[in-house]
């Protein structure tokens, strides 16, 4: 991924509240990045909380464009009230949300989503729209969960992956951006005790060195760290090397006093069959700040 210059945030909104949110948050992003911000609103009528019956499903399709042009046009001045000096166009664009977002993407520094939407169902904590995209997109995502703060440290999570390492990039940049200090979270847990398979219950002795292991641990946190720091010499970097379960669970503690939250799309822990590693899908669901999730691109992967 490169910086893109001269490239839009782009914020994706549906007349949802949390489109909303994403518009405010979006807006203030745009502004400490210097760039401009285009709302997009994808023309699929449905998503647009119109009730379908007979009444619904005669409207003439230039009233039902009239409506998306209308929740445009509302996010577009939401976006200014956040700074009036802020250039923010806005567009309704035919397709699916998934789609046009992803197509939007491709020429964007930053993609901002509400964590719901109005075509998800209640039960869902996190919109399929926000899943899919911060999967797939061609830039970092930004999703707008949890509280929204001006103040806080950046907090990312790394685990020696390259997109961890990727992760780590963008959240320096970050905190150099917000003049915040940076958390770099790394968990990391003892191999469980091996039991004697002819006598059940009888635990072996350890065959490593609990102290050479957590050394190992720590020699992965500093390495994650390392070059970043020496690029950004102005950010304070706190590192938090944690025995833990869930690395998701951990992040999410830390993400309650955090003003921003970074993860990569998949890590050393996932499982091919998901669309975002294990860490980042359970962090995205539960984070309590805005989450920027940083997906990996081979330089041979098809767009």
């Amino acid at each position: 991924m490169t910086d893109r210059s001269g490239a839009p945030v782009v914020v994706g909104v549906d007349g949802s509240p949390s489109a909303l949110d994403a518009v405010r948050l979006a807006a203030r992003e745009a502004a400490i990045r210097h760039r401009p911000l285009r709302v997009v609103n994808a023309f699929l009528w449905p998503l647009l909380g119109t009730p379908m019956g007979p009444v619904a499903a005669v409207l003439p399709d230039a009233e039902i464009r009239q409506e998306a042009e209308r929740l445009v046009r509302e996010a577009v001045d939401e976006a200014r009230k956040v700074d009036v000096d802020l250039t923010v166009t806005g567009a309704v664009v035919d397709g699916g949300p998934v789609a046009v977002l992803l197509r939007e993407s491709r020429d964007a520094a930053l993609l901002v989503l509400g964590h719901r939407g109005l075509g998800g169902f209640a039960e869902l904590l996190v919109g399929s729209t926000a899943v899919q995209l911060s999967a797939r997109a061609d830039c970092p995502v930004l999703v707008a969960r949890g509280e929204a703060r001006a103040t806080g440290p950046v907090v990312v999570g790394v685990d020696g992956s390259p997109v961890s390492s990727e992760a780590v990039g963008f959240a320096f940049a970050e905190a150099a951006r917000r003049d915040a200090d940076l958390v770099v979270v790394h968990t990391w847990l003892y191999p469980p005790p091996v039991t004697h398979r002819e006598a059940y219950g009888d635990v072996l002795p350890l065959t490593y060195d609990p102290r050479e292991l957590r050394a190992d641990e720590e020699r992965v946190l500093a390495e994650a760290v390392a070059g970043w720091s020496e690029r950004h010499p102005e950010v304070t970097v706190r590192r938090r090397l944690v025995a833990a379960v869930s690395p998701a669970r951990v992040l999410v503690e830390e993400s309650a006093d955090a003003q921003l939250t970074v993860v990569g799309a998949h890590g050393r822990g996932s499982l091919g069959g998901l669309l975002l590693g294990s860490v980042s899908h359970a962090t995205l669901h539960h984070c309590r700040s805005p989450l920027a999730i940083v997906r990996h691109r081979r330089p041979d992967a098809p767009r």
